[in-house]
């Protein structure tokens, strides 16, 4: 029986140059190729879970399992193709021919991968990152695999993008640096409005969404006025929200936009509609009242040149305080230019 089985495993199934490839080599080369890549789906398998149960230090983790994940499947070929009896450095001519495929047809897929290998060591983009893309597709990293990114939106629907387009194209990351973002939420209401009353409804409004965080000197809620419509005033709510709902961008505009149209009808400030306003005055006497009377009409009871009251302008205020302490390779760049001009 031991010499029936050594007599199959010596059995020549082909010869490669000087190499002769037995049952017993193929087989020893195909166990030995999937104990490699068991063991690169253990190694990787181990430190995935690890890294999901550590927050500091998983871009390097990360970096870390696709390096001996990719290494023990690269190891495990290498060695089963040495097992199987070929002569590794004679494969000159099989290599030029991987060389010329490469050239021709699969020079696509080692962009992905080395595209991939640079997002893994690069600190631009990690796993959990809340990033957007050029044309506004926006979610979360899950994994940088060796063609695409896996990445999934509020949605739950998960992309694939080519690795190669987040380095080649611009990419938003929301949560690269920071524990926060300021956020622009635009609202408008009539012409007439009090601005003062606006902005105390608008400010006290955010400042009770759940999510808002508590203010300090350089990050303040804030109201500004930015335009004037038709039959409208343009502002802005200016709102720095927790990360968290930063990673929910609909959703976080939602609940601000739903927060302020609550606060103006509280406030009896009227949201604008489509319409147009036909004023009468100077036609039937100077200064308008004679119009008034003549169409039955009350006096708005303001007088032309009235002073106006002064109100908080949040805008100029946020201009007005001092910028932030720059590096000091700005200020070395600063007394350069100084010393120039003297």
């Amino acid at each position: 029986m031991l010499k029936q089985f050594q007599e199959l495993s010596d059995f020549d199934l082909a010869r490669i140059g000087a190499a002769h490839v037995t049952v017993g080599s193929m087989i020893g080369a195909a166990l030995l190729t999937l104990a490699f890549l068991v063991a690169a789906w253990l190694v990787g398998h181990a430190l995935k879970r690890l890294r999901q149960r550590m927050r500091e230090g998983s871009a390097a983790l990360y970096l870390t399992e696709k390096l001996l994940s990719y290494g023990l499947v690269m190891i495990g070929l290498i060695a089963g193709l040495s097992t199987l009896g070929l002569d590794l450095s004679s494969l000159a001519l099989f290599a030029g021919a991987i060389g010329i495929g490469l050239g021709l047809g699969l020079q696509g897929i080692v962009k992905e991968f080395v595209s991939g290998l640079v997002l893994i060591s690069d600190r631009a983009v990690h796993i959990g990152d809340y990033v957007e893309l050029p044309e506004g597709t926006r979610g979360v990293v899950q994994e940088i695999g060796p063609r695409a990114t896996r990445i999934r939106n509020n949605d739950n629907v998960y992309l694939l993008v080519p690795n190669s387009k987040l380095i080649e194209n611009t990419m938003i990351n929301w949560t690269l640096r920071g524990d926060t973002r300021r956020i622009h939420v635009p609202f408008r209401v009539a012409h007439g409005a009090d601005k003062e009353k606006v902005r105390d409804a608008v400010l006290a409004a955010a400042r009770d969404v759940p999510f808002t965080m508590p203010e300090t000197e350089s990050r303040r809620t804030q109201v500004w006025m930015t335009g004037f419509g038709e039959s409208w005033l343009d502002f802005e709510l200016v709102v720095w929200p927790t990360l968290e709902a930063v990673k929910r961008p609909k959703a976080m505009n939602a609940a601000y936009t739903w927060a302020i149209d609550d606060a103006l009808r509280k406030a009896a400030i009227e949201i604008p509609y489509p319409q147009r306003e036909l004023r009468v005055r100077g036609f039937f006497g100077h200064e308008g009242e004679d119009a008034l009377r003549t169409l039955r009409l009350e006096s708005t009871g303001e007088a032309e040149g009235a002073p106006a009251e002064t109100t908080t302008n949040d805008a100029a205020d946020d201009l007005m305080r001092p910028p932030p302490e720059p590096e000091p390779e700005e200020l070395d760049s600063g007394a350069d230019r100084a010393a120039r001009k003297a």
